[in-house]
């Protein structure tokens, strides 16, 4: 129950948190393994760093506008979030991103 101004609301038990009904679904994921395993990774070295951040991609790559004589005809849509794995590689790149800002002092401009 949440009240404001003296009023209490009361929010239905079949609300829960945002991510917590994503998270249980996953449980019996078989990529579930590999999902732990990527965010598990941490970074330590500015080499692998790079590499990462260099691997992965900071906007999908597939999405595209098409063109025909000067005119939008189609529109491809961004596919990296049919990617099962999505969410942990962006992390994963974060992490690396962060990394070679905090402990590096390098520059990223160009990774993004």
């Amino acid at each position: 129950m949440i009240t404001t101004n003296s009023q209490p609301i009361i929010l239905p038990t079949l609300i829960s948190p945002i991510g917590e009904h994503h998270q249980t679904s996953n449980q019996s994921d078989l990529l579930q393994p590999l999902r732990q395993w990527l965010d598990e990774i941490e970074i330590h070295n500015r080499k692998l760093a790079k590499f990462i951040a260099k691997l992965i991609p900071a906007q999908c790559p597939f999405e595209r506008d098409i063109m025909f004589l000067g005119r939008k005809v189609a529109h491809i849509p961004p596919m990296c979030k049919l990617n099962p794995l999505y969410d942990q590689l962006v992390g994963l790149r974060f992490r690396a991103l962060c990394y070679l800002v905090d402990q590096c002092g390098e520059d990223i401009q160009s990774y993004c």
